[in-house]
């Protein structure tokens, strides 16, 4: 069945509505999901949190008229699952509420679900529309597409650089130089908004070692990231924030360190790459990752391809000499200004939906 641009519309706003719950959803996906009865919206819900209510149930709540679902079209991001999972099934739900027209954006990619919601209510006299703005409802789940189907988590790189170039000062760890600012304190609290959404934050040893960063959210409100860095030969410190039992961290290490409670010791060997740590995250239920890198571990995810999108601060400060910032090959798909800091958005396209 197909689409008109009034379906458009509504799609739009279950892209809005599902947004509200990034960062909150876990493994799961962000859902958005409108009811609409003669050209009025009746109803609205989006998926809160991990193991709550679905967007479809809390949608279908809303309605205060009951008796018009069968009337009514309902319209979701993501196909409604037909399985027993934490919550019953949405496709039974509208199956039993009499609701005849659903108008969908996505096949959900996750096995348990993939075409049986459609399934089901096709089966039951419901009519479907599928492909409602594919590519943008990609877009807005793209961390739930990659987990499920390149079987890591979604990479999200992140770092700041002069306006000559330079990521950092050189320095050795312990050096007392302390952190070299080159953003300012409005792109500092967006990078907190940036570690709620999403399940993880990583740094390399050399960032633990230099800097000593907390990588929580401080300046934000929302769920903490499990931290997440390498101690290949055991050289974190104790006094490390990263050790400070305050959240979930995730190590992979090659020596036998003890770690605080909170702290979950992954074994690592010569041969481990980054491709078995991001394999190994997925199956620690990551499903995204954010990478405040230093350097040398941003250049690994972008000299192996294995990232997803990259989000680049440039200030106009100048260092004049230090460790210089990773080249990206082509230009920036969005940019946008924050005073006298530029910020380049760019997308690894490369085996993803266009």
């Amino acid at each position: 069945m197909r689409t008109d641009n009034a379906d458009e519309i509504y799609m739009r706003r279950c892209f809005e509505l599902a947004g509200k719950g990034l960062g909150l959803t876990h493994t799961n996906p962000i859902v958005g999901c409108v009811i609409v009865h003669k050209g009025r919206v009746i109803g609205e819900g989006y998926h809160h949190e991990f193991g709550g209510p679905h967007a479809e149930v809390n949608a279908i709540r809303s309605v205060k008229d009951q008796s018009v679902l069968p009337e009514a079209t309902l319209y979701a991001n993501l196909e409604p699952c037909a399985h027993h999972g934490k919550t019953p099934p949405c496709s039974l739900l509208i199956h039993q509420k009499g609701i005849r027209r659903v108008v969908v954006s996505n096949i959900d990619p996750f096995p348990s679900v993939s075409g049986r919601g459609i399934e089901y209510l096709g089966a039951h006299g419901v009519q479907v529309a599928t492909g409602c703005l594919e590519k943008e409802g990609y877009h807005v789940n793209r961390r739930f597409f990659v987990y499920h189907t390149e079987k890591r988590p979604y990479v999200v790189l992140k770092w700041a650089q002069t306006g000559d170039g330079f990521i950092d000062l050189e320095r050795e760890p312990g050096a007392p130089i302390g952190t070299n600012w080159i953003t300012d304190e409005v792109c500092r609290t967006l990078v907190h908004k940036w570690r709620s959404e999403e399940a993880g934050v990583m740094v390399g040893t050399h960032t633990i070692l230099t800097d000593n960063p907390k990588l929580n959210v401080r300046k934000w409100t929302g769920d903490q990231p499990v931290r997440i860095t390498m101690d290949r030969n055991g050289r974190i410190f104790d006094g490390s924030h990263i050790l400070d039992g305050s959240q979930e961290t995730i190590i992979f290490t090659g020596e036998g360190g003890r770690y605080s409670g909170k702290t979950r010791r992954i074994a690592m060997d010569s041969s481990y790459d980054l491709g078995d740590m991001l394999e190994e995250l997925a199956g620690q239920k990551i499903i995204s990752i954010l990478v405040e890198g230093g350097a040398t571990l941003i250049e690994s995810f972008l000299h192996t391809g294995l990232w997803d999108e990259a989000r680049v601060f440039t200030g106009k400060l100048a260092f004049g000499a230090g460790v210089h910032a990773p080249a990206m090959e082509a230009p920036p798909d969005e940019t946008y200004y924050f005073n006298d800091i530029r910020l380049d958005y760019f997308m690894n396209k490369k085996g993803h939906v266009d």
